[in-house]
């Protein structure tokens, strides 16, 4: 999750220590290690804009997006959640 997403999404009202424990928290799925190409293309957009070019891959980003949003009470927009559902409509029953 960009850094820029959690701060529409409420980061913006953490203290300091608390934004710096998301930024290095490495128990939830929010730092993926891709190319520059796909970390470009991404920038700091929410699922309803961007969503991995894989399909197959969308099912894990979906919840991984899902348990970081979850996990540090960041709120959700209609639209993102939207679009996180039908990422999640993919995922094998």
């Amino acid at each position: 999750m960009p850094l820029a997403e959690a701060w529409r999404s409420g980061a913006n009202s953490w203290t300091t220590s608390r934004r710096q424990s998301f930024a290095n928290d490495l128990t939830r799925p929010q730092l993926i290690a891709v190319t520059d190409n796909v970390n470009q293309s991404k920038g700091d957009q929410d699922p309803s804009t961007w969503q991995p070019s894989l399909s197959s891959y969308r099912c894990t980003y979906s919840k991984m997006w899902i348990t970081v949003k979850y996990n540090w009470s960041l709120t959700l927009q209609s639209t993102e959640k939207s679009a996180l559902q039908s990422m999640l409509n993919t995922c094998a029953s």
